[in-house]
């Protein structure tokens, strides 16, 4: 593979070898080669257009539900994040979002203009992008329950208009047209349902009361396997408070791994591996990752 060039043509960030860990809520990984933040749409499809087609384009959004392993991320990092924020107001029902703004934001405007259901992005702790891109859910609530259609560029610096039919929509799953990344989706939401500020504050109390908010972590890091929780199957297999080097399962809900202090990304995958496999013994289950792991592993 060659490597991406420095010297191209851009009006946005392009930086070399910047640390994972800057941008992962479990602040800890390797470095990106190549690291973009575009300054607008026109920037980063020229920037795509300019690439050597054999360049690995890894697509960044807030990094809550990734780990970047310690050996880093080959290619580019575009971060689009900064300026994909808009939100618009279509019709009486329809929003059309960006995929860099926060679901919580998406959520306080939405019940702000009477749109519902739409108090359950507030449970999602990320960007409309990264919801898009897993089928993020919270509450009862998933993404691609409300979208109409979405925007995406592809490597090229194509962009598509594409429908929810083009997609393989699943639990924490979407699979769709390769090599093209979100950047706007449009949702819809239902007439005569009112959505309760009440609601969201309570969604958002207890995520406070009920998850480890003040350390880095990824939020939830396995799937809730069909009938039962992730949680309650660590728990139950005695697993709280279980740690390798700085990582460790939270002894406020299992389901999430913080980092305690220096961890290391190879740190979170062993005990991420050791949560796997303790449950698998101990209950015959297989939880599956929500959380993304990416990159290479240490030299």
């Amino acid at each position: 593979m060659t490597a991406p060039a420095t010297d191209m043509s851009v009006q946005g960030e392009l930086r070399r070898g910047e640390p994972m860990s800057r941008h992962t809520s479990w602040r800890a990984g390797g470095p990106a080669e190549l690291f973009f933040v575009p300054a607008s749409i026109e920037d980063l499809a020229s920037f795509l257009a300019g690439l050597d087609g054999d360049t690995p384009v890894f697509w960044h959004g807030a990094g809550s539900n990734l780990l970047v392993r310690d050996g880093g991320i080959r290619g580019v990092v575009v971060s689009a994040a900064r300026m994909l924020r808009d939100l618009e107001q279509i019709d009486g029902y329809t929003v059309r979002a960006g995929a860099g703004l926060p679901c919580t934001q998406l959520a306080r405007q939405c019940i702000r203009r009477g749109l519902g259901p739409s108090e359950f992005f507030a449970g999602i702790p990320g960007t409309v992008g990264g919801a898009l891109a897993m089928n993020a859910g919270a509450h009862g609530g998933e993404t691609w329950e409300r979208v109409a259609s979405v925007r995406t560029i592809d490597r090229r610096g194509e962009i598509h208009e594409r429908a929810p039919a083009e997609y393989s929509i699943g639990y924490r799953s979407v699979t769709g047209p390769a090599d093209e990344w979100f950047i706007e989706g449009t949702f819809r939401f239902e007439p005569g349902v009112t959505p309760s500020r009440e609601t969201m504050d309570a969604m958002l109390e207890r995520r406070r009361t009920t998850q480890p908010l003040g350390r880095p972590s990824c939020g939830s890091v396995f799937r809730n396997p069909p009938g039962d929780h992730a949680a309650r199957l660590i728990e139950a297999a005695g697993l709280k408070g279980r740690s390798i080097g700085g990582a460790e399962v939270s002894e406020k809900h299992a389901n999430f791994i913080v980092n305690a202090g220096g961890a290391t990304a190879t740190d979170i995958e062993e005990l991420i591996e050791h949560v796997r496999q303790t449950v698998l013994d101990v209950h015959g289950v297989e939880l599956l990752h929500e959380v993304r792991i990416v990159g290479e592993a240490p030299a």
